[in-house]
């Protein structure tokens, strides 16, 4: 999906299955706490029913409305986790998992102490690590 995309502007907007058929209205959008971008979209999916969340990045915005490319069952299956609420990383990798999507895995570091100043044979104690 564009990243350039005010998520204020996607809610109350219409959001699609991959056959066209509607989900529901979009109610929040959730940004990724490291780079801010908009990651989910929890829909809310009846008048009655419960908020589903849809990953941002496989689906398009076409003319004002959001399409996802999963089937409406799948979404309404979707775990629950609420809304309003900030979503765990592991919460995150459930849905990422729920829609079979691939989750990179955090970068690798070399072995290393990041601790260590320069000049110094102890690591600091108690530092950003």
């Amino acid at each position: 999906m564009q990243t350039d995309i005010d998520p204020r502007n996607l809610i109350g907007r219409k959001a699609f299955d991959r056959n066209g058929t509607k989900i529901g209205t979009i109610d929040e959008v959730y940004l990724d706490d490291a780079t801010g971008v908009p990651e989910w979209a929890a829909i809310r999916t009846g008048l009655f029913s419960r908020d589903a969340f849809v990953p941002l990045e496989p689906s398009e915005l076409i003319e004002g409305t959001l399409h996802v490319p999963f089937d409406r069952t799948l979404i309404k299956d979707a775990p629950d986790f609420g809304v309003g609420r900030h979503l765990s990383p592991e919460q995150e990798l459930q849905l990422y998992h729920h829609y079979g999507l691939d989750v990179a895995p955090p970068p690798s570091f070399p072995d290393r102490d990041f601790g260590q100043v320069a000049g110094q044979d102890e690591p600091q104690k108690g530092g950003p690590r």
